[in-house]
């Protein structure tokens, strides 16, 4: 059908009524012109004068969420400096550069300036939410001012301004509808609903309410027009929007230090204590016992060096960088570094549903007629039975729908329908009758020979049972056939065909026309398909999964049944909720899976609440109504793709694929940092307790100082690498999603697991300083005892990293594991261990003697036999079943 035949068409219908019929398709080009809306019944919004709206504008600032002043770079840069862990790696420094070793100086240093840019990192995420938030929240407006109609930008919009916005446009303020066309509006950023909802006038007496439900007289800033038109009057701007709401809460909440940066300032101020207390009571009793200060201080700074513990810091930076970096290469982003071992101590993991869950997208589910039903599956070719009601509900739906409810039925009717492949291209739409009073569509199309007319409604089943004139028994079993698609969490239309004819006038309500019914179809918004799974192994790992989410009740029950949701029955109301106080609210969220039809704000407070319980929250979204609640999470992830701006800057990590399933990885991924910087921490609380003590023994039994600060750089040689690199590359323990989460309760490292690492640590320090007093009791000089014995301390370091590799596998399972950054470090150190043995001028340095094959024998012997008590405990452990120690 060509354009003059359409035309004609549309011209022909026009005569034929009064002058108030007009093709849509012409209707959407002269509705959008300032000149015909001049001269029609909006000609009378005179809307504020120009002098006006800059007064306001003046008064009560843009439309725009307040820009947070930002800490400049020396503010920050100071409060950074002030923290007691950085402190401590600039005073380790300090040490290094006094003694004349300033490449461990410029290493720590380095580590400083991670700190710090880290730091700033987060200092800028807040603002770039907020400034996220004002993008979204300025769209471009159109105003009518002095009764002409303009554009301005939206940042200019002032409350009383009256505004016109149309299908595709942002609403740029929160208003009451004056005029209303048609119009539905997807809230989803708001509110969670993924299907647009209706509106209605205003009433003139109404105060605004919280967005959610069908047929609200209010628009909401930031909301999107999906159909339709309406006329609206501004009444709240910038901060005082449903979405300025958001960015003040976004703005109040702060970030939290994780119990890994809470536990290791503690440990980190005990050590930095005793060790300066140590340093200067060892060169106190130096000069009281031997009278030597300088050779006191030399001992006393070699002990500080040997008990500081500055790799807790690098440990942290370079476990949580380097894992940052192996998600990325999963698809997982990074935001805030110290979430990453947050994750494997996550108990709760709350899940929003639309578009984290499910698609964010309707499908055409089911079609019903009042004696059969077809269920959408696969490539299933549509029963001729279902026919009519197929291409009712298409006849039903505009030719280039924007509702994602009517483009789901045209994307039906296209994969599903050969002979009806697209029953709109060649018929023209002569007059659409709009929701009204009556909540049903009805549209009127004329075929391409001219000769008949196709009448076809779809809406709520009370507009549709109208229409039939259905009633009595019939109605009864049509509201039980309702139900029972609204268990299945169906959003249902009903839908009524007729043919009207051509040579009469077509009446002005749809009631008059002689309608039939077809029968209903049920939307939905499907779940991924790989969220079951991931649900699954969720639950395996012992978390548990909460839906929160803005959707009704059958519908967030019908999803949690599909995706295999415990308790999927257990629902709580947003109005129930909102009656709750807060400590009523912890009691009973203990045994709540879904809440449903929730404001952003009680997405907040389930997120606190639970936080309140003592446990650790994860929490998943995409829109922005779920930004603060991943900010206030443990661990806030952001879906990459779908997601909005705000959620992604809200959030501490984000999935770039969109994949629930990812969220798995990435507990996976947690829960191992967090094992390893266990292994790791162990490690250096083991390694620190025999190089303090090989420095602290000799003065109390007046020998000879057995090392020196060059020993100690030795050491720190392999500790570094080690704690920080070896232990970091370490694979997973194989239980690791087969266990429960780290409880919140306990400590990062309870004091079990710190006993038995020093213990490994004294026992490594007896085996050492043994060998060296054996050696000086049979006769050898102090330069082959100091050699023999360190030697044998070195083996005894490596055999602390090879049996802390496991606290539950023994030794030989762990050498099957395979670990090249550590491969590195075990082959460094030997070759380095034999070049100060055997170099002459490293020798000199070291103070050393040389070494015979027996005597490297028998330090391989002491360090092997310091670590045989730690494998029998493990094997003991397995054999009555307790697994991994604390």
């Amino acid at each position: 059908m060509n354009q003059v035949q359409f035309f004609l068409c549309t011209l022909v219908n026009y005569l034929k009524n009064d002058l108030n019929i007009i093709s849509t398709d012409i209707a959407k080009y002269f509705l959008h012109s300032p000149q015909l809306i001049q001269n029609t019944k909006f000609a009378n919004l005179q809307g504020l004068t120009e002098q006006a709206a800059a007064l306001r504008l003046k008064e009560e600032g843009f439309n725009e969420l307040p820009s947070a002043k930002p800490r400049s770079v020396l503010a920050i840069a100071g409060s950074v400096l002030s923290e007691p862990m950085l402190a401590l790696l600039l005073a380790c420094a300090l040490i290094y550069f006094l003694i004349g070793n300033p490449r461990e100086a410029f290493i720590l240093l380095g580590s400083a300036l991670i700190v710090i840019g880290i730091t700033f990192y987060q200092e800028r995420k807040s603002e770039r939410a907020l400034e996220a938030l004002r993008d979204l929240s300025s769209p471009r407006a159109l105003v009518i001012r002095n009764g002409i109609h303009k554009r301005i930008s939206g940042t200019e919009v002032v409350r009383g301004d009256i505004i016109i916005v149309s299908e595709g446009d942002r609403v740029p303020a929160d208003a009451r509808i004056l005029q209303n066309s048609s119009v539905a509006i997807n809230e989803s950023l708001l509110t969670g609903e993924s299907a647009p909802v209706s509106k209605s006038e205003w009433d003139g007496i109404s105060g605004i309410v919280r967005p959610g439900g069908e047929e609200l007289p209010f628009i909401y800033s930031g909301t999107l027009v999906v159909k339709g038109r309406v006329v609206a009057e501004v009444i709240a701007t910038g901060v005082d929007t449903e979405i300025g709401r958001i960015g003040k809460n976004l703005k109040n909440i702060g970030q939290e230090f994780t119990r890994v940066q809470k536990e290791t300032k503690g440990i980190v101020h005990i050590m930095a204590l005793a060790g300066i207390s140590l340093c200067l009571l060892l060169a106190f009793i130096y000069w009281i016992m031997r009278g030597e200060i300088l050779q006191g201080l030399l001992s006393g700074l070699s002990l500080a060096m040997a008990i500081l513990p500055e790799e807790f810091p690098v440990v942290l930076t370079v476990f949580l960088a380097l894992g940052a970096w192996r998600m990325s290469k999963q698809n997982i982003l990074t935001r805030r570094v110290p979430a990453l071992e947050t994750l494997g101590e996550t108990t709760v993991l709350c899940v929003d549903k639309t578009g984290t869950l499910t698609e964010n997208k309707m499908v055409l589910r089911q079609l019903r007629t009042l004696d059969d039903k077809f269920v959408v599956n696969g490539d299933t070719l549509l029963p001729e039975k279902f026919y009519d009601l197929a291409e009712a509900a298409i006849f039903a739906s505009p030719k280039d729908p924007f509702d994602p409810m009517e483009q789901a039925i045209q994307a039906f009717g296209t994969r599903f329908i050969k002979k009806f492949n697209n029953p709109l291209s060649e018929w023209a739409l002569t007059k659409e009758y709009p929701l009204s009073s009556l909540l049903a569509v009805t549209n009127v199309w004329l075929s391409p020979n001219l000769s008949q007319q196709m009448v076809a409604a779809k809406g709520a089943i009370e507009a549709i049972s109208e229409l039939c004139n259905i009633s009595g028994v019939e109605l009864q079993e049509l509201h039980s056939l309702a139900s029972d698609m609204a268990s299945e969490g169906l959003r249902i239309l009903g839908v009524a065909h007729t043919q009207a004819e051509t040579r009469r006038p077509l009446p002005s309500d749809p009631r008059e026309f002689n309608f039939k019914f077809c029968g209903l179809i049920g939307l939905y918004d499907p779940p991924k398909k790989t969220v079951p799974n991931a649900v699954g192994e969720c639950y395996t790992a012992g978390i548990r999964i909460v839906m929160i989410t803005g959707d009704y009740p059958p519908t967030a029950i019908a999803i949690a049944k599909q995706i295999g949701l415990k308790e999927p029955n257990s629902f709580m109301t947003g109005s129930e909720l909102a009656k709750l106080g807060s400590e009523e609210l912890a009691n009973r969220i203990k045994h709540v899976t879904i809440f449903a039809r929730v404001l952003p704000e009680q997405k907040l407070s389930i997120v606190q609440a639970l936080k309140a319980n003592g446990e650790i929250v994860a929490m998943t979204g995409d829109g922005v109504n779920d930004a603060p609640a991943l900010k206030a999470a443990n661990v806030g992830i952001a879906m990459g793709i779908r997601g909005t701006d705000v959620a992604r800057e809200a959030s501490s990590i984000v999935l770039l694929d969109d994949d629930f399933s990812s969220i798995v990885v990435a507990i996976r991924n947690g829960r191992k940092i967090f094992d390893n910087l266990r292994k790791a921490m162990s490690y250096i609380f083991a390694v620190h307790v025999p190089a303090a003590g090989m420095t602290l023994l000799p003065v109390f039994f007046g020998m000879p100082p057995i090392l020196f600060p060059v020993h100690i750089v030795f050491l720190e040689m392999i500790i570094d690498p080690t704690c920080s690199v070896a232990f970091e590359a370490e694979p997973e323990e194989a239980d690791i999603m087969k266990r429960p989460p780290y409880s919140p309760k306990e400590r990062f490292l309870p004091w079990q697991r710190i006993n038995l690492s020093l213990l490994q640590g004294v026992i490594c320090l007896l085996i050492t300083f043994g060998v060296y007093a054996l050696v000086r009791h049979l006769g050898s000089g102090d330069e082959e005892a100091r050699a023999l014995s360190f030697a044998t301390l070195v083996f005894s370091n490596l055999g602390l990293i090879l049996t802390n590799r496991s606290w539950s596998s023994s030794l030989f399972v762990s050498f099957k594991k395979r670990n090249s950054a550590l491969a590195h470090v075990l082959v460094g150190t030997i070759v380095l261990l034999a070049a100060a043995l055997y170099v002459p001028f490293l020798q000199s340095l070291f103070h050393f003697n040389i070494l015979h094959a027996d005597d490297i024998i028998y330090s391989i012997a002491g360090g092997g036999i310091s670590i045989v008590w730690f494998e029998i405990l493990k094997f003991i452990k397995r054999r009555i079943g307790k697994g991994n120690m604390q």
